[in-house]
C-alpha cells in the first residue's frame, strides 16, 4: 500500500512537472512578448515586469508567497504542498523559456496558443490534485466568507481586472481583447482537458417491458437507470418511467436496444449539457 502511495505520488509531481513545462511555454513563447495578459497572479506579474527589472516567472513566484501563506493558514497544508510545487516549477519554466522570445509576432495565433498551452498546463496539475496558485486560492478565501458566489465567477471577475488593468497600462484596446480572447479559450480549454467532451444525451422511457431493458443498458452499456413512477392522465394506469443519461456517442446504441425489445416504446431523447456525479464532473470542484 505505501509502495502504490509513493507511486502515485511521484506520478503527480511528474504530471504537476509536464504541466509547468506546457505552462511556460504558453507564457514566455506566446502571451508575454506579445504583451497578451492572461490574466490572474500571471497577468499580474506581466504588468509589473513591464515596471520592475526582474523577469515574469519570477514575480510570478515572489506574488505568490504571501497568498500561499495566508492559503495554509486558513486551508491547510495537505492540498497547498503541490500547489507550493506547481508554482515554483512553473516559475522557473517561464524564466528558463524566456530568453527564446517570440514564436509568432501575429497577435491571434499568440492568443489562441498561448491559452491553449496555459489551459494544458493548468488541467494537467488539476488532473494531479494541485493547482495553479494565486486566484485559485484567493477564490477559495472568498468563498469561505461568501459561500453564495461562485468560483467560476469569482475567477472571471478577477481575470478581468487584471486584463482591464494591462489594458489601460499599455492604451491598448487590441491588445485588451486579445487577452479576454486568451482567458476564454483558455477556459473552455481547461473543462475540456479535466472532463472531456461533457456533452450527453438525456432518455425518458415509458415502456411495458422496463426491466430487461434496464438490463441490457446496464450490462452491455455499463450505465445506471433510474426508474420514476408515472400515471396515464387518459387511461390512469401506473407506468414505469425509465430515466437513462448516456455520453453522447452512446444515444444510437440505447435508441437499439428499447426498440430491439419494445418497437411501441415512447422516448423523449433531450440534450444534457451539465451533468455532476460519476463517471461526469465532479461536484467537489465547484468548491
Amino acid at each position: 500500500m505505501q509502495a502504490k502511495k509513493r507511486i502515485k505520488r511521484l506520478e503527480d509531481y511528474g504530471l504537476i512537472t509536464l504541466a509547468a513545462v506546457f505552462y511556460g511555454m504558453g507564457i514566455s513563447l506566446f502571451l508575454d512578448p506579445c504583451n497578451i495578459s492572461p490574466g490572474g497572479i500571471t497577468g499580474v506579474a506581466m504588468i509589473f515586469s513591464r515596471m520592475i527589472p526582474l523577469q515574469t516567472g519570477t514575480l510570478y513566484f515572489l506574488i505568490n508567497i504571501p497568498i500561499l501563506i495566508v492559503g495554509v493558514c486558513k486551508l491547510g497544508g495537505s492540498f497547498l504542498i503541490k500547489t507550493m510545487y506547481s508554482v515554483l516549477a512553473t516559475s522557473l519554466c517561464v524564466n528558463v523559456f524566456a530568453p527564446l522570445g517570440a514564436v509568432t509576432e501575429d497577435l491571434l495565433l499568440s492568443s489562441l496558443a498561448g491559452g491553449i498551452l496555459l489551459a494544458i498546463g493548468i488541467g494537467l496539475i488539476f488532473r494531479a490534485g494541485g493547482a495553479t496558485g494565486g486566484t485559485d486560492i484567493i477564490v477559495r478565501l472568498l468563498r469561505l466568507r461568501y459561500r453564495h458566489l461562485k468560483a467560476g465567477f469569482l475567477l472571471l471577475c478577477l481575470d478581468a481586472l487584471v486584463v482591464g488593468a494591462t489594458g489601460l497600462l499599455l492604451h491598448n484596446i487590441n491588445l485588451t481583447l486579445y487577452a479576454l480572447l486568451t482567458v476564454f479559450v483558455s477556459d473552455k480549454a481547461v473543462d475540456y482537458i479535466i472532463y472531456g467532451s461533457d456533452e450527453a444525451k438525456l432518455f425518458h422511457i415509458i415502456t411495458n417491458h422496463h426491466q430487461i431493458i434496464a438490463k441490457r443498458l446496464m450490462n452491455e452499456l455499463e450505465v445506471g437507470c433510474t426508474f420514476l413512477e408515472g400515471k396515464g392522465a387518459w387511461s390512469g394506469t401506473t407506468k414505469e418511467i425509465m430515466l437513462v443519461v448516456v455520453q453522447k456517442r452512446m444515444g444510437p446504441k440505447v435508441e437499439e436496444i428499447v426498440r430491439m425489445e419494445d418497437a411501441q416504446a415512447f422516448i423523449i431523447e433531450s440534450k444534457a449539457s451539465e451533468i455532476y456525479g460519476e463517471g461526469y464532473k465532479n461536484l467537489l470542484l465547484l468548491e
